[in-house]
């Protein structure tokens, strides 16, 4: 395989670490006791956050259906921290983009997120703005895996098949981009990860 000419990085459990068990327990603990089951609102599988991260849902609405169906006793600022700060970041990921930068390599964050998230990890994470664009779920009202989105990592790096190297925690985004002919990597740890990055000329 040849060297990549752009490498495009999820961002849950590839440059941040998250757990959303931190912001069901935060939540919960300003709702009524027994009202709703949290996790059917607020973690990554739920119908409830899938249209916040397609762009259906403002953020406005968002913390309108928690209040609705779980009864968050709090504002809106509150309720952003409590659902945000649970993120922490991937060290050794955030070190090998800052290597890929200072050798001119373009780099791209692509991921199903929701704003909350985004303007919480811009604020607090500067390695965050150390890249050359962005494609982010919300904002283009499609998630991974489907054919959409990836087209627009396409049309923003201006590569195609194997100029593009995508690295995710998650298979079934990854098999994705293969079948466009990226070359990818299934993040199971940093570690791992960077080694096989090695292998294309990217230690």
């Amino acid at each position: 395989m040849k060297t990549p000419s752009a490498i495009v990085f999820d961002l849950g459990k590839v440059l941040v670490d998250f757990d959303y068990r931190i912001a069901v327990d935060r939540i919960g603990a300003r709702c009524p006791a027994n009202n709703c089951d949290l996790w059917k609102l607020v973690t990554p599988d739920a119908k409830f956050l899938f249209d916040y991260e397609t762009g259906l849902l403002t953020t406005d609405q968002f913390f309108s259906e928690v209040q609705k169906t779980a009864g968050f006793q709090g504002d809106l600022p509150e309720f952003t921290m409590l659902f945000s700060d649970i993120f922490t970041a991937i060290e050794p990921m955030v070190e090998f983009n800052e290597r890929l930068r200072a050798r001119g390599i373009p780099t791209y964050i692509f991921s199903n997120t929701n704003p909350l998230a985004v303007n919480h990890i811009r604020a607090r994470f500067p390695f965050f703005k150390n890249f050359t664009d962005y494609v982010l779920s919300y904002e283009h009202q499609s998630m991974k895996p489907d054919v959409k989105i990836y087209e627009v990592v396409e049309q923003r790096t201006g590569q195609r098949g194997e100029a593009i190297l995508y690295i995710d925690d998650r298979l079934e985004n990854i098999e994705a981009g293969a079948k466009r002919g990226w070359q990818t990597i299934l993040q199971e740890t940093p570690e791992k990860t960077l080694r096989q990055v090695s292998e294309l000329g990217l230690s």
